[in-house]
């Protein structure tokens, strides 16, 4: 899963009959370095299925690849990436060796 900012939304002319019925945003995902940083996304942009109404600049979580498409199984829908989840917060820190789990 990746952090990606919403900083857009698609409009098709035409598109893939199982499509249809689905809203398709655009995200910039962003690098370890740039949350941990609190900086911008630094990724390329990419076009998500989105389910969950994500507004612009908004942070999401994305599936991508196969698993992108496992939300409308059995159907099949030729999507690379899906919004997952909509972040309220996110907090980047580090684990010291002494507070890991084994």
């Amino acid at each position: 899963m990746r952090i990606v900012e919403v900083i857009g939304t698609v409009t098709l002319s035409r598109c893939h009959p199982t499509l249809t019925s689905l809203r398709l945003i655009i995200g910039v995902p962003f690098s370890l370095r740039a949350l941990r940083e609190n900086k911008g996304p630094d990724g390329e942009d990419l076009v998500i299925v989105d389910t969950l109404g994500a507004g612009n600049g908004s942070r999401i979580g994305i599936s991508e690849g196969g698993e992108a498409a496992v939300p409308f199984s059995p159907e099949r829908k030729p999507v690379d990436a899906y919004c997952a989840c909509i972040l309220d917060r996110l907090t980047v820190g580090s684990l010291s060796e002494g507070s890991m789990h084994r």
